[in-house]
């Protein structure tokens, strides 16, 4: 195996970094087995679970990650038996009924496939393609956020999909299928046409018509209002598009980058003076807390737009404010996210995806030629 390899001589903070974050990844092993932590913390501790959440592919890629930036074997022989999980998940279309099957299928058995090389892992990751592509509704053209298929209440896509669709073009170049690929790119124009509002900030959510298939109305499921800017919504936008750009083949468009630039526009004029986001942009000053999972997955967008200077930016100011280092007793990389506000979950904690970010950004800088696992 290659490891990742310091090919522009990253800045000392960066490797440094990786190393800390590699260590703290060694003691979460030895606690959590061949299980997985919880998608957030509490008090600074994940919670033990089986793989039952939509969140443990980020438990598994950063096992992938650790394997390829250390070479450690122990890292490869975790994430090996957690493939067992997925695979085992798979079968029994275990709490599987949503469009998170990329964030589960693509951070642990895509990147199993692509380090392994190993055929089973392919027919497995194509089974789960099959999953995520079976939600979609053709009347509309998307695929279905949650629930019962075809539920009025539940007819509607989300922006944090944008994260799945790599699955279904993966699964289009392993089966040499063009459908995954037409319908992801249907889903993604919907979700772009419709999610983004005239001022360039995001809904969460869209409903369509279930009878006629036509754009509704947004609303918000975790953001403050139906009216506000989740800032993690936002930031899927920033990251999502451009992978599509990258990994659906087709580049952005003229009019697409000009969309682009205008919602990566609101989300920076919508940041407080030290530039850490609250967990809705409506707010940019006071005593609501901060989301730092939503700067770690902007940052990753940098990176896909080649801003490796406004990456950097943002990746130090998670290290300045958020890093785990001053906290050694907590099991997360990154403090200060949100999960769930409206819900008081994980308020103020780490979490997986923001953990998980955080480290794919600073693998890119540690290593421009490496690819991350979308």
């Amino acid at each position: 195996m290659e490891k990742l390899v310091d090919r522009k001589q990253a800045p000392d903070w960066v490797k440094s970094e990786l190393d800390r974050i590699c260590s703290i990844l060694e003691k979460n092993m030895i606690r959590f087995k061949t299980n997985f932590p919880s998608a957030c913390a509490t008090n600074g501790k994940y919670r033990i679970k089986k793989n039952d959440d939509w969140t443990n592919g980020f438990w598994t890629g950063m096992l992938w990650m650790a394997y390829e930036y250390t070479g450690k074997e122990t890292f490869k022989e975790l994430a090996y038996e957690n493939l067992k999980s997925f695979e085992k998940r798979l079968e029994e279309h275990f709490i599987l009924d949503h469009h998170d099957i990329g964030f589960l299928y693509s951070l642990s058995v895509g990147a199993g496939y692509r380090i392994l090389k190993e055929e089973h892992w392919k027919d497995v990751l194509l089974r789960a393609a099959d999953v995520l592509v079976s939600r979609f509704q053709e009347r509309g053209g998307f695929i279905q956020a949650w629930g019962k298929m075809g539920e009025e209440k539940e007819y509607r896509l989300i922006i944090d999909s944008l994260l799945n669709l790599p699955l279904l073009y993966r699964a289009s170049e392993l089966s040499h299928d063009p459908s995954y690929k037409e319908k992801a790119e249907i889903h993604y124009q919907n979700v772009i046409k419709n999610i983004v509002r005239e001022d360039y900030s995001t809904y969460h959510t869209f409903y369509f018509n279930k009878e006629t298939g036509l754009p509704d109305h947004g609303a918000t499921h975790q953001g403050f209002s139906d009216q506000s800017c989740w800032a993690r919504g936002q930031a899927w936008a920033i990251l999502g598009m451009p992978l599509h750009a990258r990994i659906s083949g087709e580049g952005m468009s003229k009019e697409e980058r000009e969309l682009y630039e205008k919602i990566v526009e609101y989300f920076e004029t919508h940041l407080p003076v030290d530039k850490m986001p609250y967990w809705d942009l409506i707010f940019m000053d006071g005593d609501q807390p901060r989301d730092s999972s939503a700067l770690a997955i902007v940052a990753c967008g940098m990176l896909e737009m080649k801003n490796e200077k406004r990456a950097k930016e943002m990746l130090l100011t998670l290290k300045e404010l958020a890093s785990s280092k001053v906290d050694p007793q907590s099991e997360g990389l990154l403090l200060h996210g949100v999960y769930a506000y409206a819900e008081g979950k994980g308020v103020d904690e780490p979490n997986l995806w923001g953990d998980y970010f955080y480290m794919e950004a600073l693998c890119r800088i540690y290593d421009p030629e490496w690819e991350p696992y979308w």
